[in-house]
């Protein structure tokens, strides 16, 4: 892990032990079409809010958009998802945030960007401002545009600007492709972080080595279906399916 400073708890107080205590993300038979191709197959999980979860899967499996099903950006066709019991409605979507694999920014300076979502949450200022951009390594950028950020520090900023928004529930979709060592290593370690005191993460990678070294327990996709869900160190030793299996050996799944 990289020596960084301490992030404060939350503006609301809440404590990992209680923050989304025995929430579990329920789904049941999630079905998606698109003119009339089914995209994702009738699924059935159930996430707990305790563990660590990555997605992975070959290109085109439905990684990318089972996680903006389970966000609310897109509606299913069938199929329920619910959170602690409580439906998908805006008032649990308000307690998740996601970190795209481009990051999405405001046109405004680095501390504006996290400025904009703390303004938002009412109470909380320019000291969770800056231990936010002191986590992710850009404070000394905080007046610079945004947009003349690095990628790597882009998505950085992405990140840290999700966490301002204090998620019960975070989404990653593949938030370090084509990403330097640095900021990989700094986002897995903020990441890490965030699940340690209470959110419930689920992150979606293609890097077996980074699911080796993230994931608690491994959701594998095929073809728009949930193929496996096991342990991370059950799955990446011992897969079940052949699917998997080629898929970790590097070969194409087909």
């Amino acid at each position: 892990m990289l020596d960084r400073p301490h992030l404060p708890d939350n503006p609301n107080g809440l404590a990992a032990t209680t923050r989304a205590a025995a929430s579990t993300l329920a789904v049941q038979g999630l079905t998606l079409e698109i003119k009339g191709e089914r995209l994702v197959d009738d699924i059935d999980l159930s996430l707990a809010s305790d563990a660590l979860t990555v997605i992975m899967g070959p290109n085109g499996a439905g990684k990318s958009l089972l996680l903006r099903l389970l966000h609310g950006l897109i509606a299913p066709s069938a199929g329920s998802i619910a959170w602690g019991g409580l439906p998908l409605d805006a008032a649990v979507r308000a307690r998740q945030a996601m970190v795209f694999q481009r990051a999405v920014l405001l046109r405004r300076s680095v501390a504006a960007n996290i400025e904009f979502v703390l303004k938002l949450k009412r109470g909380a200022g320019g000291d969770r401002r800056d231990a936010l951009l002191r986590h992710v390594g850009l404070y000394d950028k905080r007046h610079q545009p945004a947009r003349l950020l690095s990628g790597g520090e882009q998505q950085r900023l992405a990140l840290a600007r999700a966490l301002a928004t204090d998620p019960d529930m975070l989404f990653l979709d593949e938030p370090t492709a084509n990403l330097d060592p640095a900021s990989v290593a700094l986002i897995e370690d903020t990441v890490v972080d965030a699940h340690r005191r209470g959110t419930k993460v689920i992150f979606v990678t293609h890097d077996v080595g980074q699911a080796r070294r993230l994931a608690d327990e491994i959701v594998f996709m095929h073809r728009g279906r949930v193929v496996e869900h096991a342990a991370a160190d059950r799955f990446l030793s011992d897969p079940d399916s052949e699917a998997a299996q080629a898929y970790l050996d590097g070969r194409i799944v087909l």
